[in-house]
């Protein structure tokens, strides 16, 4: 048997037949399953200074490349299942601004969770909030089923 050399830089290797082989990194995470969370905060910055804020951010965190985030002014345009919606249309009560949608390609709902975690309190840090500014938010995550809340 053939032992499988590994080359480490580009994730290429030898396989039992000799050939070598070149992964892909987005057809290798198109495989694994995808993290899913939600972030719902409240923020006086308007969506467009997010928006231009956010790449820094990520950056200051080292949010994986492969984390999508799609910012929403709102909690009307969320779809998921009605657990989800329960937890939005609250969220919309108590005044909640913006949602963060976030898939996380080879992640865990919670590792997800926790990329949108560092994300919020870096914002919280940024230009974004005034001084003194008070933070709110939550971030929910699916596990076993149920909607938890990330402490």
């Amino acid at each position: 048997m053939k032992k499988i050399e590994r080359f480490s830089e580009d994730m290429s290797f030898i396989d039992k037949q000799g050939n070598v082989v070149h992964p892909n990194r987005d057809e290798y995470y198109a495989k694994k399953e995808s993290g899913k969370a939600y972030a719902f905060f409240n923020c006086s910055a308007s969506i467009e200074a997010i928006e231009e804020e956010l790449p820094l951010i990520r950056e200051c965190v080292r949010t994986p490349s492969n984390l999508e985030l799609a910012l929403m002014e709102g909690t009307d345009n969320l779809k998921g299942d009605p657990k989800l919606l329960q937890i939005a249309r609250e969220a919309k009560k108590a005044g909640i601004r913006y949602v963060f949608d976030a898939t996380y390609q080879g992640g865990t709902n919670r590792q997800t969770a926790d990329e949108l975690a560092g994300i919020l309190n870096q914002a919280y840090q940024s230009p974004l909030y005034q001084e003194g500014e008070q933070f709110s938010g939550e971030i929910v995550f699916r596990e076993k089923g149920k909607y938890l809340f990330r402490e």
